[in-house]
């Protein structure tokens, strides 16, 4: 295991009607002056964004509004959230809906207090400064209601990046499960493998002795393969939704990431195509991984064998242990596939003639420099023959 630090100070509230409060963690944690930043209808039509704003003004709480975010939330509404902060003197941000609301948000408060291009930070730059964040997550899926990181589409060029920094993490978030329930199944499935993504990020390393970090991470991919099915099956199961929501916090907020290597592969390799095409995040993830899995499992097959054995309840093949370790990545694409999930190119909306543009964006698109991966180094060459693999 690796040295490390971990520092995760966000307040959490968790459960029903924990919304009806938000007014009092604005207070509690400084906030005089609020942005509430949210997507659109469904937080309006449910009557979300009612309370919320009866919470602060119970608690004499000034705000100003900016809906509008989209997922693959882009950049054009963060510059638009940033002016509007500085011209209203907000000093508190709080996002209503889901990741894309709450990376929004996140780049809008550090954007606000810095003299420069928010994008410097989607760019490598860490963040040290931001205003703080609160959030009323809406959907379990992305993890940033715990997390240091955001990701942002850059409309010019249409680069999707990401930024971190300990000042991202949110001073509160309020996580009420039953506000998923009315999630459609694809969206829910959506959000299922994206918090599945996240723990195969971390469990994809070339750290030795992990064991701790390792049987956390199964841990919450078993608690994913049992509950999936359940939630997919019965929307209104409120006690399979709550554990799936504190699963997709603690799949992000690094807590079974720390002393060990990751990897990000999967990520990258999916954000070209979800900022050309669009397509939902978790279901580009959905195609991506078996793909990626299966490109790079030589490299560490008994890493692959050990989660098919550990997680997917497959029989070790001693004599032959890739045979393991290729069941494993297949039991992943059937689950996937099973919960309403895309299983290639087609069904994402993706086009072959493509990819020698998606793989060069990957690896030079922006500020890249021509490779990928914290498990294996991928060049060019080899992010395209991954995508080859989705075909």
């Amino acid at each position: 295991m690796n040295n490390f630090t971990f520092y995760s100070p966000t307040y959490f509230a968790f459960g029903k009607d924990a919304e009806n409060d938000a007014g009092k963690y604005v207070r509690r944690f400084g906030g005089t002056k609020v942005l509430i930043h949210y997507g659109g209808g469904s937080v309006v039509r449910s009557g979300l964004l009612g309370r919320v704003k009866a919470s602060l003004e119970a608690e004499g709480l000034g705000y100003v509004e900016l809906g509008g975010v989209k997922p693959n939330p882009r950049s054009g509404l963060v510059y638009e959230g940033i002016e509007l902060c500085r011209r209203e003197g907000v000093d508190f941000v709080l996002a209503v809906g889901g990741g894309s609301s709450i990376d929004s948000a996140k780049a809008i408060a550090a954007g606000t207090v810095y003299e420069g291009d928010f994008w410097d930070f989607y760019q490598g730059k860490p963040v040290v400064k931001a205003l703080p964040i609160g959030t009323v997550l809406t959907i379990a899926a992305a993890g940033s209601e715990g997390s240091p990181d955001s990701v942002i589409t850059y409309e010019d060029g249409m680069y999707k990046r990401g930024a971190s920094g300990e000042a991202l993490r949110p001073a509160f978030s309020i996580l009420n499960p039953a506000l998923t329930q009315t999630l459609p199944p694809y969206q829910t499935a959506c959000g299922i493998t994206d918090i599945m993504a996240h723990l195969y990020e971390r469990y994809l390393t070339n750290t030795k002795e992990v064991e701790v970090t390792d049987r956390v991470i199964e841990a919450l991919l078993k608690t994913m393969i049992h509950e999936g099915p359940r939630v997919i099956e019965n929307p209104d199961n409120y006690e399979a939704r709550a554990n799936i929501m504190w699963a997709g916090m603690l799949a992000h907020n690094n807590c079974c990431g720390v002393g060990r290597s990751q990897d990000w592969t999967s990520h990258d390799v999916e954000h070209e195509l979800s900022a050309i095409y669009d397509c939902a995040h978790g279901a580009g993830l959905a195609v991506v991984m078996p793909a990626v899995f299966t490109y790079v499992m030589k490299h560490d097959v008994m890493r692959f064998a050990q989660a098919a054995v550990r997680v997917w309840g497959c029989e070790m093949d001693f004599a032959n242990p890739e045979n393991t370790a290729k069941a494993g990545i297949e039991a992943l694409r059937r689950f996937l596939i099973s919960i309403g999930m895309p299983k290639n190119f087609a069904e994402l909306g993706a086009k072959e003639e493509d990819i020698p543009t998606l793989a060069h964006n990957a690896c030079y698109g922006d500020v890249r420099t021509g490779s990928l991966g914290g498990f294996v180094s991928l060049n060019e060459e080899d992010v395209a023959n991954i995508y080859k693999l989705m075909v």
